[in-house]
């Protein structure tokens, strides 16, 4: 049974901008996030949507394109849906403290299944993404404990670039993990060391107001 008791459990909500443990579902009931998170190490969190939270999983070097790469997905723990929304910074301290990125979104459809948590369960998952840069199908699969790889199934949209190296801003707001680190009061010297070497300055959208929110677009 999905719960989101350790999600409450790791964070002070006095504290971190990220939402409160509140299970529901989405409009659509089948979004899909990935997140670049520069914490103590930059990693890209997979999240599925699934009996009213995110199933979640940090995958290091972040999801590949190629059918030949396979991806290391640690299993964490289950995030309420409203995180997908989240792009910001968790402040110095707290859990997981760093810049976050909303990297990619959209819609998911499980393939041969019925129950997304029985294939889980089961260990092998294959799925549908129609995201902004991830689409075509894919499949989890767990090797032992919360170790899984994450894998890109051969179709039409399979190819041998590295699609975290090419497309690196928000697919949201067009912003760097510098960028926001800036604009969200971060450690913008951190946050940087996420991004490529070479981006042109301000490659997103200008600074918000402070307090600003932005549209939200899982809900």
């Amino acid at each position: 049974m999905a719960s989101l008791t350790e999600y409450k459990k790791k964070r002070r909500f006095n504290k971190t901008p990220e939402p409160g443990p509140e299970k529901k579902t989405s409009e659509l009931g089948n979004i899909f996030v990935v997140q670049k998170h520069r914490a103590t190490q930059l990693h890209y969190d997979f999240r599925l949507e699934a009996d009213g939270v995110l199933k979640s999983w940090a995958v290091p070097k972040g999801p590949s394109l190629d059918p030949t790469v396979k991806r290391l997905a640690m299993q964490v723990e289950d995030h309420p849906v409203d995180y997908a929304d989240f792009e910001g910074v968790i402040p110095e301290g707290e859990y997981g403290g760093g810049t976050v990125m909303v990297w990619d979104y959209g819609i998911y459809a499980p393939e041969n299944t019925r129950s997304v948590a029985q294939s889980l369960a089961k260990g092998e998952l294959k799925f549908s993404l129609l995201g902004q840069k991830l689409k075509g199908s894919f499949v989890l699969v767990r090797t032992r404990d919360r170790q899984w790889l994450l894998m890109k199934h051969r179709d039409k949209y399979a190819k041998d670039e590295d699609i975290a190296e090419t497309k690196p801003v928000s697919a949201v707001t067009k912003r760097s993990l510098a960028e926001i680190a800036e604009d969200e009061g971060g450690n913008v010297k951190k946050a940087a060391t996420g991004d490529p070497k070479k981006l042109p300055r301000r490659t997103g959208v200008k600074r918000r107001r402070k307090g600003a929110k932005r549209k939200v677009w899982a809900h």
